[in-house]
């Protein structure tokens, strides 16, 4: 654990959020949204080698240490978003920035884009917009994720035999990590069930999305964001692979930066974290 690093519990109404604060009390208030299947151990390395910030970085709902949403309820990108929303206000935040990765990214800039008064400055790392799918494909999907949610309760979670198992088999998942960023997240994402261990995530996580944003609302969210916005991105992460990815980020004017390393660069090695941090250090300071 870091050393300036302190926990705290965010209660909503609906959800009960578990949160890491790192920085100063007086610092620039940056909330700090992680991605899929991960938890806010992924900002261990990187948030405390920002100076003069206030972070907060959140389990997201049905992440690390926070609460599973009610049964029927479900996780789309707008939930997380007024899930992030609501946690500031109880954090007493009228104006704050974000910090995002993959799927954390995704949502801070839909929240920027929904309520842009509130927002004073984006950091992205790989990650933008969400996966797009247009209209002529909305019903097979809709029917694909209802099944499978139907489908979902005759499944069981994998259980490990040791949490160094646990470790192995994260590292070679859908995202590869690093064995360093892989221990970091089991630290809050594993817990003990019988047999061993279990990765504690909601299992309504891995479910198909029912309903897609367009091309066209994609893009009207990034267009919608008034205040800056920084995205870095990873040389071998996910976004460099999307084949539209450079056609669609210049209709806007975006600022750039690419790093070396995987989709996880922040969290994968102390090198990763410490080029992040420069990077996001020095937009911060030009506010």
């Amino acid at each position: 654990m870091s050393a300036s690093v302190r926990e705290i519990r965010i209660q909503l109404p609906h959800i009960d959020l578990a949160a890491r604060v790192y920085g100063p009390e007086d610092g620039q208030p940056v909330l700090a949204l992680h991605g899929w299947l991960d938890n806010s151990m992924t900002f261990d390395l990187l948030a405390p080698k920002l100076r003069g910030l206030r972070i907060v970085a959140i389990d997201m709902a049905g992440h690390g240490h926070s609460g599973h949403r009610a049964p029927g309820a479900g996780y789309q990108l707008w939930d997380y978003a007024l899930d992030a929303l609501m946690a500031t206000q109880q954090l007493g935040w009228d104006k704050f920035s974000l910090l995002g990765h993959s799927l954390g990214g995704i949502v801070s800039v839909m929240l920027a884009g929904a309520v842009p008064e509130r927002i004073e400055r984006i950091a992205l790392i790989d990650g933008l917009v969400p996966d797009t799918g247009e209209a002529d494909k909305t019903p097979q999907k809709l029917g694909q994720a209802l099944l499978a949610q139907i489908d979902l309760a005759a499944k069981k979670k994998t259980v490990y035999t040791s949490i160094e198992q646990a470790v192995q088999v994260r590292m070679r998942g859908f995202m590869p990590v690093s064995q360093l960023a892989s221990e970091l997240l089991a630290q809050r994402g594993l817990s003990p069930v019988a047999g061993g261990y279990s990765w504690s995530s909601d299992s309504r996580l891995t479910l198909p999305s029912p309903l897609r944003l367009t091309m066209a609302h994609a893009s009207a969210f990034v267009r919608a964001v008034q205040c800056p916005m920084k995205l870095i991105v990873a040389e071998q992460g996910v976004l460099v692979k999307e084949p539209d990815f450079a056609t669609f980020t210049e209709a806007f004017p975006l600022d750039m930066q690419h790093l070396p390393g995987g989709h996880h660069l922040h969290v994968d090695d102390e090198q990763g974290a410490q080029a992040v941090a420069e990077c996001v250090q020095a937009f911060f300071a030009a506010s």
